[in-house]
């Protein structure tokens, strides 16, 4: 199991506000960390985990575009981890940062100091959807820093938020092909919110942007979640984390704090529409699904029961799981 060691240095390094950015609303910290507070976070941590959960462990710098800090800023922060590397109970780093931000001597740096994992704040590919966002970079930006990144050995996640002004579902699905291209080791998901404070949130109350509904989040997310897993891609988180910060920041917007449930319940709604609607109709017909997928089958309030319901589908429906089924998977059971 992974324990992840979180350390925020929200907004920090990045010379841009971009039109969806809020980051103190979302971290709840302002104040700038030092290496005192590195080293007592991570000691804190792992004073309080058991040593059975700290099989691998991480320091994860987040909120920030760590590489466009000054040379002498990252050191201060990364620097405290080293002991921790070197006694064996810290096993990488993991930081964030802009696409814009990246180049050979930043990634000399990193490596020097034991980083492992890079995630790159893409948000989109489309040159007019960061353009409108106010991103500072284009999608050559994207490309150009995921390739250095990758080349260099590190693992590469990338982030995305699909809703943002301009974006539509054909500049979705470019994006995701472009994504896919770059061979990323994982992504995140965020579908943008409109959060108080933010360029966004004026643009929305004066009727120039209308964020994606709840319903319309899931569907899109879960499109990219089915083609970033048909490339082999894993995606580690869909929605952003809900926190007291977050709800109290929150405009508007796709926030549901189940979010990623949302979406594989859609997912495998949609596998069971299709095994069904292939399925005799003169009888019953058994799915089979996970232990463990129960929930996530039937959806909050068993809506997806209600929609095959709907559909005529769940006449003769009869559910059943099995402890050997693979997770998020649908079958129908022999005759």
């Amino acid at each position: 199991m992974t324990l992840v060691i979180p350390v925020f240095i929200p907004h920090e390094g990045c010379a841009h506000r971009c039109l969806f950015c809020n980051q103190h609303s979302l971290s709840g910290q302002s104040p700038p960390v030092g290496g005192p507070e590195v080293a007592a976070t991570i000691a804190l941590w792992l004073d309080r985990c058991r040593p059975e959960r700290r099989r691998q462990v991480q320091v994860a710098f987040y909120g920030g575009s760590f590489t466009c800090l000054e040379p002498e800023r990252q050191e201060e922060l990364l620097g405290p981890v080293q002991p921790f590397l070197d006694r064996g109970v810290v096993h990488g780093i993991r930081l964030s940062t802009r696409p814009d931000c990246i180049d050979e001597r930043s990634l000399d740096r990193l490596a020097r100091s034991r980083v492992q994992i890079i995630e790159l704040g893409a948000q989109s590919c489309d040159d007019a959807v960061l353009a409108r966002a106010g991103r500072g970079h284009d999608s050559a930006a994207v490309i150009l820093a995921a390739g250095l990144v990758r080349a260099r050995g590190f693992r590469l996640g990338i982030q995305l938020l699909p809703g943002l002004p301009g974006e539509d579902f054909a500049s979705l699905r470019r994006t995701t092909a472009t994504v896919i291209g770059l061979r990323p080791d994982f992504v995140r998901i965020y579908p943008a919110v409109v959060l108080a404070g933010s360029g966004l949130a004026r643009l929305y109350h004066l009727g120039g942007y209308r964020p994606l509904s709840l319903t319309r989040a899931v569907a899109r997310v879960a499109w990219m979640k089915k083609r970033f897993d048909a490339g082999g891609i894993e995606v580690v988180r869909m929605g952003l984390q809900p926190t007291g910060e977050l709800e109290r920041a929150l405009v508007a917007g796709p926030h549901h704090p189940a979010f990623g449930e949302l979406v594989l319940g859609r997912l495998m709604f949609r596998q069971a529409r299709r095994l069904l609607a292939r399925a005799p109709s003169d009888g019953p017909v058994t799915l089979v699904i996970a232990e463990r997928d129960r929930s996530i089958f039937q959806g909050q309030r068993a809506v997806n029961l209600h929609r095959l319901r709907q559909l005529g589908l769940a006449r003769n429906l009869v559910v059943r799981t099995d402890r050997d089924q693979p997770r998020l998977s649908v079958r129908v059971a022999a005759a």
